[in-house]
C-alpha cells in the first residue's frame, strides 16, 4: 500500500514539475531579436485580441443581448434621459431615506427635478466616444449611485450632506473611522465595494462592443455641445432662481436643489469670486485710508486681561429644548454664569457639523457666506497660505498665543492652519496624556484645564488662548451605554431616541463641570482674565426649529465671563462678530477685520463691503496693508512641554525600560534613526520590549500625528555604561515654525 502512495506521489510530482527558467537562452534569442519576429509578435497577438472579440460576439450572452444593445443605440438619447430620471429618482431616495419623500420632491418642484436630471444625461453624452458604450453607461450610473449612497449613509451619522470638502478631510477622517462605522457595517461596506467592483468588471467583458463606424469627432463635438447647453440652462436655472449659487444652509439646499447640482456646485464653486467693484481706491476708502489695519488700545499692559475662547462642541444649552425635560440643572455652572454675565444666543453657521467654520468666523471675523457652499476654508485657503487673525492682531500687543485641541491635530488642517494664522504654540491630543473618554471613544474635555495653564506658564505677560473641546461630538448611541447617569431624561417616548439624548445631556452636564474648573483654575491665577464659551453649532439630533424655544437651528449659546468688573450686555451675535464685540469691549483695536466690525457694524453696505475686504486679503492684492502685511510666515511650535528622559533599566530577559517625562501615547522612540517597538505605559514610563543597546547608541523620542506626520522631537540622549547623556540643541527649534523644520526632516 505504501509503494502505491509513493508511486502516485511521484505521478503528481511529474506533472506538477516547475521547469527551470532558461535565463541564458531567453538573453540569447533577446540578443539575437530581428525586426521580423517583433511585427510577427505583434501581429499574432492582434490576431489573437481580435479572435478573443469575435468569441465573446458569438457568445450566448451577447448574442442574447444584441437586439437590446441595438435597440439602445438607435433610441440612445431617449434612454440616456430616461436612465437620467432613474438616477436621479434613486439618489433622492436614497439621499432622503424615503421613496415618498423623492417623489414628492419629483412632483412638487419638477423643474428642479428636471434640470438635476439633465445634469446627469449630460454626463452620458460620452459614451459616443468609445465603443464600450454600455460599459461607460455602467461607469458613470455607477457613480451616480454612490454618490446617493454614500450622501444617505451621511445623513444618518451627521446633518451636513456628503459634498466636495469631504474629500479634502477625508485622510484625516480615516483616523476616526471607528467613530462613525462599526464592525458589521465596515465589512457591509467593504463587501458591497467588493461587490459592485466584481460586477461592474465582469460587465466589461461582457457588456460587448458598438458594432457600428466611429465618428469620434462629431461625438466629441456632441459632447462640446451638450456641455455648453448644460452651462446656458444653468446661466437661466440661477436667473429664474430654479436654484442658487448660495447656500444658506447646505442641508435645507440639498433637499431644495436636489444632490446633483449642489454636490457639483460644492466642487466648482470654492473661494470668494472677485466682486464687481473690486480695486484699490475701493479698498482704500473701506478701510478708512487703511487705518482699519492698526493695532492698539485704550488699556496699559498691566491692565490687558489674558483672553481665553472656548468652543465647545455640539453644545447648546438644553433647557432650549422643548420636547424634552431633565432631572436636575445640566449646566448649572454656565447658567450661573448666563445670569451674571454677558450672554445670549450665539449665530452659528452651520447644523449638526461643520466645527472648522465656526473656528474660522471666530477667529477671523470673516464671514463665511461668501465662500462655497459647504466649503471648509482651512482646508482650501489657509492650509497653504499665511492670513490675519486673532492670534495676529493679539500678538502685535505683546500676547502669546495659544490654540489647543483634544483631538488629532492634523483633523481639518488645523497644525497648518493655526501655524499660517500666527499662533505660537498648538498642543494637541497628541500632547496629551489622555486617560478618561466618553463611551463613544472622545477624549473628556477636562483635560484640556491643565494643559491651557501650562500653555499660559510659558509666558510672562498676557496670553490668547483658543481652546476647541471635543468630548460633545457624536454619534449618539441608541442603546443605554452610561450604567448609572447622573441626569435623567424625560419626556421622550422612543427608547433609541431618548439614550441619544440622555447620553448627549450628561456629556453636555460634564462640559458645565469643565466650564467651571477652568474658571477656578483660571481664578487661582490671580491674573486678569476673560473667558468665552460658545458652542460650535447643535448636536445631530435631527432638531428641528419648533423643538426650541429660539425656534432657529443656526443658535447655540455664548457667555463672556471675567474678573476685571466688565458690564453685562447681554445681545445674540453671530460667530464672526464675536472676536471683535468682546475685543471692543476691552478697549482692544487690533486686526484689521475685527476693527472693521467695530467701525462699520450697522452701517451702510457693511456686508457688501466685508466681502469686497475679505476678498482683498484672501485671494486679492492685498491693497489694504499697502505692502506692511501683518504676517509673512508662520513660527508655531508644536506642544510646549519637552519630552525628557531619565534613565533606562534593562529588563532581565530581554528589553529596556525607558523612563521620562511628558511620554504620551503618540510618542515614538528610535535608536540609531531606527523606530523601536514599544508599550506606553504612562507619562513617565515606555517599555521597549525587543529593544537592543550598544554603546554611544542615540536614542530620541519624538511626537508623531496621524499620517506619519512629525510634529515635535525631543533631544538626543547618548547611551554609555547604562546611563544617558543628553545632547541639548538637538530636539525641535522653538523659535521657528514646526511646518519648516519638517520639510527640513523630509
Amino acid at each position: 500500500m505504501d509503494e502505491g502512495i509513493r508511486r502516485t506521489q511521484g505521478e503528481i510530482m511529474k506533472k506538477f514539475q516547475v521547469k527551470k527558467p532558461d535565463i541564458k537562452g531567453t538573453f540569447h534569442k533577446i540578443k539575437n531579436i530581428k525586426k521580423e519576429d517583433v511585427k510577427a509578435y505583434w501581429k499574432a497577438k492582434k490576431e489573437r485580441r481580435e479572435r478573443i472579440i469575435e468569441e465573446r460576439r458569438n457568445s450566448a450572452f451577447t448574442r442574447k443581448m444584441q437586439p437590446v444593445y441595438r435597440f439602445m443605440n438607435r433610441i440612445s438619447l431617449v434612454f440616456h434621459a430616461l436612465l437620467a430620471c432613474m438616477i436621479n429618482y434613486t439618489i433622492e431616495a436614497i439621499s432622503r431615506h424615503s421613496a415618498v419623500e423623492a417623489w414628492n420632491y419629483m412632483t412638487e418642484t419638477p423643474v428642479v427635478f428636471l434640470y438635476n436630471s439633465f445634469m446627469i444625461f449630460v454626463t452620458f453624452s460620452v459614451v459616443y466616444l468609445v465603443k464600450r458604450r454600455m460599459f461607460v453607461r455602467i461607469i458613470i450610473s455607477v457613480l451616480w449611485l454612490a454618490l446617493g449612497v454614500a450622501n444617505g449613509y451621511m445623513l444618518m451619522k451627521r446633518v451636513t450632506p456628503f459634498n466636495a470638502q469631504d474629500f479634502k478631510v477625508a485622510k484625516d477622517g480615516i483616523t476616526l473611522i471607528n467613530n462613525y462605522f462599526n464592525g458589521v457595517e465596515l465589512v457591509g461596506l467593504a463587501v458591497g465595494i467588493s461587490a459592485v467592483v466584481i460586477w461592474v468588471i465582469s460587465m466589461w467583458r461582457r457588456g460587448g462592443q458598438y458594432s457600428g463606424k466611429m465618428h469620434r469627432l462629431w461625438a466629441l463635438a456632441g459632447v462640446v455641445v451638450w456641455f455648453a447647453i448644460y452651462g446656458i440652462v444653468s446661466d437661466l436655472a440661477v436667473e429664474k432662481r430654479v436654484v442658487s449659487t448660495y447656500f444658506g444652509n447646505i442641508a435645507f439646499a440639498y433637499e431644495d436643489y436636489g444632490l446633483p447640482y449642489c454636490f457639483m456646485a460644492s466642487v466648482f464653486n470654492t473661494g470668494i469670486t472677485e466682486p464687481n467693484d473690486y480695486n484699490e481706491e475701493t479698498i482704500v476708502k473701506i478701510s478708512n485710508q487703511r487705518e482699519m489695519t492698526k493695532n492698539e488700545t485704550g488699556r496699559s499692559k498691566e491692565e490687558l486681561p489674558n483672553i481665553i475662547f472656548i468652543q465647545l462642541e455640539s453644545y447648546f444649552d438644553v433647557a432650549e429644548a422643548e420636547f424634552f425635560t431633565t432631572s436636575e440643572d445640566a449646566c448649572p455652572n454656565l447658567h450661573a454664569m448666563y445670569e451674571n454675565y454677558s450672554s445670549g444666543y450665539f449665530k452659528v453657521p452651520s447644523i449638526g457639523a461643520g466645527t472648522a467654520n465656526t473656528e474660522f468666523e471666530v477667529l477671523t471675523g470673516m464671514n463665511l457666506r461668501y465662500f462655497g457652499p459647504g466649503e471648509y476654508p482651512y482646508k482650501t485657503v489657509l492650509k497653504n497660505r499665511v492670513s490675519e487673525s486673532a492670534a495676529t492682531a493679539l500678538s502685535a500687543l505683546g500676547y502669546g498665543t495659544h490654540a489647543l485641541h483634544n483631538n488629532g491635530g492634523n483633523f481639518y488642517s488645523r497644525a497648518r492652519v493655526f501655524n499660517n494664522t500666527g499662533f505660537d504654540s498648538y498642543t494637541s491630543k497628541e500632547f496629551m496624556n489622555i486617560l478618561q473618554t466618553t463611551e463613544n471613544g472622545w477624549a473628556k474635555d477636562d483635560i484640556l484645564i491643565q494643559h491651557i495653564m501650562d500653555a499660559m506658564d510659558t509666558t510672562e505677560g498676557q496670553d490668547f488662548v483658543f481652546g476647541i473641546s471635543v468630548q460633545g461630538h457624536g454619534d449618539y448611541p441608541e442603546e443605554k451605554v452610561i450604567e448609572n447617569p447622573k441626569i435623567l431624561v424625560e419626556g421622550i417616548e422612543d427608547e433609541g431616541i431618548k439614550n441619544k439624548w440622555e447620553y448627549y445631556v450628561n456629556q453636555v452636564y460634564e462640559m458645565d463641570e469643565f466650564a467651571g474648573n477652568l474658571v477656578k483654575a483660571v481664578e487661582e491665577r490671580q491674573e486678569p482674565s476673560v473667558i468665552v464659551f460658545y458652542g460650535d453649532h447643535l448636536p445631530t439630533m435631527g432638531l428641528k426649529a419648533e423643538d426650541l424655544k429660539g425656534r432657529y437651528l443656526y443658535n447655540t449659546n455664548y457667555v463672556i465671563w471675567d474678573n476685571i468688573g466688565l458690564k453685562k450686555e447681554d445681545r445674540n451675535i453671530p460667530a464672526y462678530q464675536i472676536m471683535s464685540d468682546v475685543l471692543d469691549r476691552l478697549d482692544i483695536h487690533s486686526g484689521t477685520v475685527f476693527n472693521y466690525h467695530q467701525e462699520r457694524r450697522k452701517t451702510k453696505n457693511y456686508l457688501a463691503d466685508l466681502e469686497l475686504l475679505q476678498y482683498d486679503i484672501l485671494y486679492g492684492e492685498q491693497y489694504v496693508y499697502d505692502g506692511k502685511l501683518p504676517i509673512t510666515e508662520g513660527h508655531m511650535v508644536m506642544g510646549v512641554r519637552d519630552v525628557t528622559l531619565k534613565n533606562i533599566i534593562p529588563h532581565l530577559e530581554e528589553g529596556y525600560s525607558l523612563y521620562g517625562e511628558n511620554f504620551t501615547k503618540s510618542s515614538r522612540v528610535y535608536v540609531n534613526g531606527e523606530r523601536q517597538k514599544t508599550t506606553f505605559l504612562n507619562n513617565t514610563r515606555i517599555d521597549l520590549p525587543e529593544t537592543e543597546l550598544n554603546e554611544e547608541d542615540v536614542i530620541v523620542v519624538c511626537q508623531y500625528g496621524s499620517s506619519d506626520t512629525l510634529f515635535r522631537k525631543a533631544d538626543e540622549y547618548i547611551y554609555q555604561d547604562g546611563e544617558l547623556t543628553v545632547q541639548e540643541g538637538t530636539a525641535t527649534d522653538k523659535t521657528r515654525s514646526w511646518v519648516d523644520q519638517l520639510e527640513e526632516e523630509e
